[in-house]
């Protein structure tokens, strides 16, 4: 069974322990055993974070949940087009999929609700599928 590490981000912690647990259920239904979580402050620690996990053998694919809001300045873009480039450049180096649940940036507050399930189901989704075809 391939197993996968959740890395999460705690800036939005109430919202991520949700996307956590919708991970986990999707996890067990696609047969990926979650061998380790492991919380960051935001998303701005995450491609060190995930470095760090891929780094581990016992890690074959890696699945990153998190929100980046719109701010009042272009802050949060910035911020996620900066992670999510260093997360792309991660899986290229290491080999090893990882399946992006970040919400945003630029995402609103009365917009998260809805999305919190389906962005953490299909980052799973994606990992499981590429873990599928090596």
């Amino acid at each position: 069974m391939p197993s996968i590490a959740l890395l999460l981000g705690a800036f939005h912690k109430g919202y991520v322990e949700k996307m956590a647990f919708y991970a986990r259920e999707r996890a067990k239904e696609r047969g990926l055993e979650i061998c380790e979580e492991v919380w960051v402050p935001g998303s701005l620690e995450k491609p060190l974070g995930a470095k760090r996990l891929l780094q581990r053998e016992q890690v074959d694919g890696l699945v990153v949940l998190g929100i980046i809001e719109r701010g009042e300045t272009k802050h949060g873009l910035v911020m996620g087009q900066a992670v999510i480039s260093a997360l792309v450049a991660l899986q290229l180096e290491l080999m090893k999929p990882i399946g992006v649940g970040i919400l945003g940036p630029e995402i609103l507050p009365h917009q998260i609700p809805s999305r919190l399930r389906p962005y953490a189901e299909k980052a799973v989704d994606a990992v499981a599928a590429m873990l599928a075809w090596q």
